[in-house]
């Protein structure tokens, strides 16, 4: 599906007026983050931080790499 909007000025800064449709499908609604990903083929608009996710996966590896000296600080 593809819809079409217009970038707006607003105040000192542009943007993009999303309809409610487009709102539901992305699972967002007032006051949500929204992140642009840049792609080989454009940009995507989504609620999803990739690199966020990427750093939880990190950080959930390195817990588990290092389990027995996270437990030996815990104590």
């Amino acid at each position: 599906m593809a819809t079409t909007t217009t970038v707006r000025k607003i105040g000192n800064s542009y943007g993009v007026i999303l309809g409610k449709d487009v709102l539901e499908q992305l699972g967002v609604g007032p006051g949500d983050a929204l992140f642009v990903v840049r792609t080989d083929d454009g940009v995507r608009l989504t609620s999803f931080d990739p690199e966020f996710a990427e750093a939880i996966e990190a950080g959930r590896d390195y817990m588990k790499r290092h389990r027995d000296a996270l437990r030996e600080l815990a104590k």
